[in-house]
């Protein structure tokens, strides 16, 4: 299988139902999927080069008021929502259960 078809994990998949969920921030994702930072953020780096996902930092004005550094929110994108339906067809017929948030 080349790359773009490859079968995901089911971390990324994880991570691709927190997105479709409307969870944005890495924290906030590492949360809902109980991962650690060193899988999501890799994750999401893949996702976006692959265009499944994409991010924009947030207002600068906004952390620099809370004295915090600028969080990146990331999105599913249509190509990740159409990715994320093959991946629950795929774990569906394998009889496998979908990664479920925490």
């Amino acid at each position: 299988m080349n790359r773009k078809t490859r079968a995901m994990s089911a971390a990324t998949v994880a991570v691709l139902v927190a997105l479709a969920d409307g969870i944005s921030y890495g924290f906030d994702i590492m949360d809902a999927t109980g991962l650690p930072s060193g899988t999501v953020y890799p994750i999401l780096a893949r996702l976006a080069s692959r265009g499944l996902a994409e991010s924009d930092w947030e207002d600068p004005l906004v952390p620099r008021a809370e004295g915090r550094p600028a969080r990146k929110y990331y999105r599913i994108t249509a190509a990740g929502r159409s990715a994320l339906a093959t991946e629950r067809e795929r774990f569906r017929a394998l009889g496998l259960p979908l990664p479920r948030l925490a």
